[in-house]
């Protein structure tokens, strides 16, 4: 797979699926921007890649906020001329709240943080890419988008709509030389909080789904999928929302 001179933007980069993504790409040549709320983590990823020979940006921002997702993307077209790759990994979890417990300001911040997000990334990614001729957009969904029982109500429904957009989107864009694909991450080994206390219930009822998991994946493992569906050997990949979780929603 060659991405050499590839233009990339991840945002959730400074950790987890989006630093081994980074890295992945950057040892194939890319040229990376890359975003994170957390400005600390992401110079010390933006030095890491550096030192070994990668062309990198890294700009802190909230992508949530609409001026920082178009900030992010504005800057592959404004520093590298284009943009091939875009990566929406970041995301937050919501405690395992069922909807009795929920508050309003966890419900906001997880749907801004994990839907409206990539939507803004998106639409500000989509006329660069139509104006190049093409581009891949990867969402990172969740198996809490393909079903019910693996995270709280927030975060189960803001999977769900980020696979709804992920499909919109390559439905709409397919001529223009654009493709969308969703990875669907299991239980990975990452450093995400959750925010809190977990729910008493929404810990109960999901540990019976925890308990059928095969084990926890690998940030590379996920890093291997995300650049298999961005490369041109996906070529054919397009709409679709890709299970990385070891057979864990196989049994379902």
């Amino acid at each position: 797979m060659d991405f050499k001179d590839k233009v990339i933007v991840i945002t959730g980069a400074a950790s987890g699926i989006g630093k081994a993504t980074a890295q992945l790409f950057g040892s194939l040549g890319a040229r990376l921007v890359l975003g994170d709320i957390a400005g600390e983590k992401l110079a010390k990823v933006k030095d890491e890649l550096e030192s070994q020979g990668v062309q990198v940006i890294g700009i802190p921002g909230d992508i949530a906020k609409l001026d920082d997702a178009n900030q992010l993307v504005d800057l592959a077209k404004k520093e590298f001329g284009r943009l091939d790759v875009l990566v929406n990994n970041a995301g937050i979890v919501d405690r395992f709240l069922p909807v009795d417990e929920m508050t309003d300001e966890i419900w906001e911040h997880v749907l801004a943080v994990n839907l409206t997000g990539p939507m803004y990334t998106s639409r500000r990614a989509i006329p660069i890419m139509v104006e190049q001729g093409g581009g891949v957009i990867i969402n990172i969904t969740s198996a809490a988008g393909l079903g019910g029982g693996f995270a709280g109500a927030a975060y189960t429904t803001s999977k769900h709509g980020l696979i709804g957009l992920t499909k919109n989107t390559a439905w709409m864009y397919a001529p223009k030389g654009i493709r969308c694909v969703g990875i669907a991450p299991g239980g990975v080994k990452t450093d995400i909080s959750l925010g809190g206390e977990p729910s008493g219930l929404g810990y109960s009822r999901l540990g019976t789904q925890f308990a059928t998991m095969p084990r926890a994946g690998e940030a590379i493992e996920i890093a291997n999928a995300i650049l298999f569906a961005a490369s041109d050997e996906a070529s054919f990949l397009n709409g679709a929302i890709i299970p990385v979780d070891g057979g864990w929603l196989a049994a379902g």
